[in-house]
């Protein structure tokens, strides 16, 4: 147990991937560093192995630098940025590096895994500097994507422990940009909702602050995390800005005009990929273009023209979407990145490499999927930045409040234990609820199966060594029976008690919302909110950069 002065205490444990529900093998293979998944990632996950040959080499403009830098200066300063994050503009002004995070602008702040990604991202930034590498954390804010369904509502837990989402019903033009989709006054009601849920908080003055009318979900969610992560110094960066877009224009230009060269690259890797029995995070087609443009206001993907023979070429291109297609030449389409390149976007695998073109970056913290993306952009680093920036696994963790640790107690299971569904949790409870005598006489008859043939099995080595096998067989199909029947009987004891199914059903909100890991399903605020912003503290010290397990935290 350890404990912050004035803040929560909190016991830390250590849940490797490999026991987490759907953790895909490339991740695994990744945190272990595995000689098969190393063609992939030229970098381990271990920042401590790597950093100071990376900043060695490190390529990055001195005109681009100071482009950039005043940019985040009237970005930050417009968000009611601290001194301690226009400090860390001016050291990246100076030629500091950047330790890049980011995240989709998910209402109010989003899942509490964007909060562990801006706290990770400052925890690399301080313990390179303190390797003598001067760095500062920059969270990317993803504002040109489109999927508005994605990111207009979060999920907190109500005071009855159940699972409430809360909406906005904000919208712009169909598939248009989030950072084009402004806050109506229906925005006060949800806030009002919120700060309900939350109680009287210091975390509910902050959304009141920051998600007003006229806002956009960018601008918004920019606004609460400068309030959140003041006394840190995080930098945050609104990716929708015309000016960042004009910067990135030649990454623009070599999308489409070396579209044939990277498509072949990414394909190949595709299959490098498969053939490692590794998936592809992207899928990508002979078709595919790593941009998307503005086409009747929405953002619209960019495909290469299939020619007579069905091959697609360099030189005609498709805008096509759900408000209809157009042709056009691949000299008109780099006539208009010139033009007017904020109308021009990255997709998922060409992000990074904008992101890194546009930053010293040193290091990216990312989830599982952001590892994936790097498998396959790699090899787009490889050819329009002639490096690989690494990627350092984020911070992952599960908060257990006292109610739950209690009711795990009681229960005798553990939080991985509730990593399934709520029936199969359902069934879990009350197994362990049995009366003692049932459990007992199912414990007892279980023993005495094993011990019997056991025996049995001994004397049938002696007597004929072929028959060993049956009697494995019958041991197992008494066992699955007897399994069978402890089955019904916690069936038969659900049924009975109308306490284990509210203990079940609050227990897989809290850990495992909607199949998922409690980061992904519950809003950052909710915790905030509930314990305090010292709980920023406590999450702070239990972050170990040279451990990758997932991390139980029971408050």
């Amino acid at each position: 147990m350890s404990a912050n002065p004035g803040g929560n205490a909190v016991k830390a444990q250590c849940l490797p991937f490999r026991q987490i529900p759907h953790t895909t093998r490339l991740f695994t293979d990744f945190l272990a560093y595995s000689p098969g998944i190393q063609p992939f990632y030229p970098h381990s996950p271990y920042i401590k192995e790597w950093i100071k040959e990376q900043a060695s080499v490190l390529k990055y403009d001195s005109a681009r630098r100071e482009k950039v830098s005043l940019i985040l200066e009237r970005q930050n300063a417009s968000w009611n940025a601290s001194r301690e994050t226009l400090k860390n503009i001016e050291r990246l002004r100076d030629g500091a590096a950047a330790i890049v995070t980011g995240q989709q602008v998910g209402l109010f702040g989003g899942p509490m895994f964007a909060v562990y990604k801006a706290l990770g991202a400052v925890k690399l930034a301080e313990e390179v500097t303190a390797a003598e590498v001067d760095a500062v954390p920059i969270f990317w804010l993803a504002t040109s994507d489109h999927d508005l369904s994605e990111v207009n509502h979060v999920s907190v837990l109500g005071p009855d422990g159940a699972l409430r989402t809360l909406t906005t019903a904000s919208h712009g033009v169909a598939g248009a940009p989030v950072s084009e989709v402004r806050l109506g006054d229906e925005i006060r009601s949800v806030v009002d909702e919120a700060a309900t849920l939350l109680g009287d908080s210091e975390v509910s003055q902050f959304l009141r602050e920051a998600y007003q009318p006229g806002e956009s979900l960018g601008t918004a969610f920019a606004r609460f995390f400068a309030r959140l992560f003041a006394s840190r110094g995080v930098i945050l960066l609104d990716a929708s800005d015309p000016e960042l877009h004009r910067l990135a224009a030649p990454i623009y230009r070599a999308a489409i005009e070396r579209a044939s060269e990277l498509n072949s690259a990414l394909l190949a890797r595709g299959e490098t990929l498969e053939k490692a029995e590794y998936h592809q995070q992207v899928k990508v087609t002979p078709s595919s273009v790593l941009l998307f443009t503005l086409h009747h206001g929405a953002r619209t993907p960019i495909h290469r023209q299939a020619n007579g023979s069905g091959q697609a070429t360099d030189s005609e291109f498709v805008i096509g979407g759900e408000t209809g297609t157009e042709k056009i030449s691949g000299a008109e389409l780099l006539n208009r990145i010139d033009e007017r390149p904020e109308d021009f976007s990255p997709n998922v695998l060409l992000r990074p490499v904008v992101q890194d073109y546009l930053l010293p970056t040193l290091a990216y913290t990312g989830g599982a999927a952001e590892a994936a993306y790097f498998a396959q952009a790699g090899v787009v680093y490889e050819m329009l930045l002639q490096q690989v920036t690494p990627i350092v696994p984020r911070f992952s963790a599960t908060i257990v409040e006292p109610k739950i640790q209690r009711w795990l107690h009681q229960y005798e299971i553990s939080v991985p234990d509730a990593f399934c569904d709520t029936a199969a949790l359902r069934q879990k409870l009350a197994s362990r609820a049995l009366p003692e005598g049932v459990q007992a006489a199912f414990d007892s008859a279980q023993l005495s199966v094993q011990t019997s043939l056991g025996q049995v099995r001994k004397s049938l080595e002696a007597l004929d060594s072929t028959l060993v096998g049956a009697s494995q067989t019958a041991e197992s199909k008494i066992g699955y029976q007897l399994d069978r029947l402890r089955q019904l009987a916690s069936a038969a004891e659900l049924r009975r008690s109308e306490v284990i199914g509210r203990h079940a059903q609050a227990m897989s909100e809290a850990l495992y919302p909607e199949g998922a890991l409690q980061e992904r399903g519950i809003a950052g605020i909710y915790f905030l909110a509930r314990h305090g912003m010292e709980l920023l503290q406590t999450i702070y010290d239990a972050m170990h950069t040279d451990c990758h397990d997932h991390q139980i935290l029971e408050l």
